[in-house]
């Protein structure tokens, strides 16, 4: 294998396309190493921001950095390598035009795993991928791991892997994007959630999008393992070409080998045929059926990655979600309190209210972004039994309500007196969420700021 260390880096010549977040992490990890570095982005000179431009060429080695900023390179055959961000597309012309000069072209996930020495767990998937990463990197530190939790989560994989030591575990949540450009990865144990079409525009068809997700495991052999959703027909066939240990996880049956739910327990059948508990389905936080199967998959990731099922299941019973997204907030007077401040649209808060089904208090408003509410009073189904509205579009909120019969709803002025409202007509056993289906524009800079705010105003309330 002509695989690429750290050492013969040194005076390659690497052009990196795209000035994200990958590409200036790879950028610093290239010129750390020695590489004569260039950067190529659709942007001009003028577009990008100066601070950035004089950071860069400010680093050890940078002063040298070639720039074409809303410029192509005359001679692509001058590189060695093309370092490409997950956003470009690798059919475009000029990167064609590279490889057949004999360019190798990879991306930031590739070139974090060659020059990296700690392990790797990947994780892909259509959905799902943040929770199942993040809960996934939680059980690795309780289990006392040194653990980085990198990739499309929003920490470039390379900004940790060049200073992981060989004990060192990077948990990767992975992108089609990000396999696509992959030539050597090797995840010690490797995840595939789920399969329905996306980014079709750039994979053209399922098969493309499959394939790409399928380089996860490309490189694995049998003494890995791959951690596959059995309840989803795409993936299962996907493993049927796999080289590593297929171990499937379901929601809806009980299965000979690997991850299940059994008489409201999650459990695991291990090789041994050994039947290995983790904790029972309603003490978890992230709720709904999706995060059952997220729960699955980590356990199952965790379990092959010999970590103690007793580890798997104090953090599972403990983990409250991805900041923002259905995150539990915590629990007064037997009433549950989560923060959805991620819930932008009106899609993303039918999902939320799907997640709890019943006895809710719905938080919601915000800059509504020209859409219409209709579609989401429509989905209350009966779940909903109040609404209290905030912010600049509420009126529309209201109107929408009014237009389906539904009346029981209240105005609040600021997210403290939501929150309050709430306390006080909640009852236990009810859920106050705030899944705004707006943006957070009008009172907020962002949806994190909206949803540390909601926190805060829950904490307020009590200790819990």
């Amino acid at each position: 294998m002509d695989n690429m260390n750290a050492n013969n880096l040194k005076d390659k010549k690497v052009l990196v396309v795209g000035l994200g977040k990958s590409g200036i992490a790879a950028i610093q990890a290239m010129l750390k190493l020695g590489a004569e570095v260039s950067v190529q982005d659709s942007k001009s000179l003028n577009q990008v921001d100066p601070q950035l431009i004089s950071f860069l060429t400010g680093l050890p080695g940078g002063d040298n950095l070639g720039l074409y900023l809303g410029t192509m390179p005359a001679d692509m055959s001058e590189f060695d390598m093309m370092i490409l961000s997950p956003g470009v597309d690798p059919e475009l012309p000029f990167v064609r035009e590279a490889e057949e000069e004999g360019v190798e072209i990879i991306g930031e996930l590739e070139i974090a795993y060659r020059i990296g020495r700690g392990h790797f767990v990947g994780i892909t998937g259509t959905n799902g991928k943040t929770t199942t990463t993040t809960l996934t990197g939680e059980i690795f530190k309780k289990s006392g791991r040194s653990t980085h939790v990198v990739g499309n989560i929003g920490v470039a994989v390379i900004s940790k892997s060049l200073d992981a030591d060989e004990d060192d575990w990077l948990i990767t949540e992975t992108s089609s994007f990000q396999l696509q450009t992959t030539r050597y990865f090797k995840p010690v144990v490797s995840a595939i959630l789920n399969l329905t079409p996306d980014h079709l525009n750039r994979h053209h068809t399922m098969e493309g999008y499959g394939a790409a997700k399928a380089k996860i495991f490309e490189n694995q052999s049998e003494d890995g393992y791959c951690i596959i959703n059995y309840d989803d027909k795409l993936c299962m066939e996907l493993a049927k070409n796999c080289p590593a240990k297929v171990v499937p996880f379901s929601r809806r049956e009980e299965l000979e080998l690997g991850a299940f739910v059994k008489d409201g327990q999650l459990v695991l059948r291990n090789e041994a045929g050994e039947l290995v508990t983790f904790c029972r389905a309603d003490e978890l936080h992230i709720i709904g059926g999706h995060n059952v199967e997220n729960a699955l998959a980590a356990a199952a990731i965790c379990y092959f990655s010999g970590i103690s099922p007793e580890v798997i299941g104090e953090t599972l019973r403990s983990f409250g979600g991805v900041e923002h997204r259905i995150e539990f907030s915590g629990e007064i007077n037997g009433v549950k309190y989560y923060n959805d401040s991620k819930g932008t649209n009106v899609d993303a808060t039918v999902t939320a209210l799907r997640a709890i089904e019943k006895n809710i208090i719905l938080i919601a408003g915000g800059d509504g972004k020209g859409q219409e509410f209709d579609e989401l009073i429509e989905k209350f189904e009966g779940s909903v039994k109040h609404m209290i509205l905030l912010g600049r579009d509420a009126r529309l909120i209201a109107e929408a309500a009014d237009r389906f019969g539904f009346k029981d709803y209240t105005y609040a002025k600021t997210m403290n007196e939501c929150v309050q409202k709430a306390a006080e007509m909640a009852v236990s056993g009810d859920t106050v969420l705030l899944s705004p289906a707006c943006a957070s524009w009008d009172m907020y800079n962002n949806f994190e700021q909206r949803g540390e705010h909601f926190k805060e105003c829950v904490a307020q309330l009590g200790s819990w």
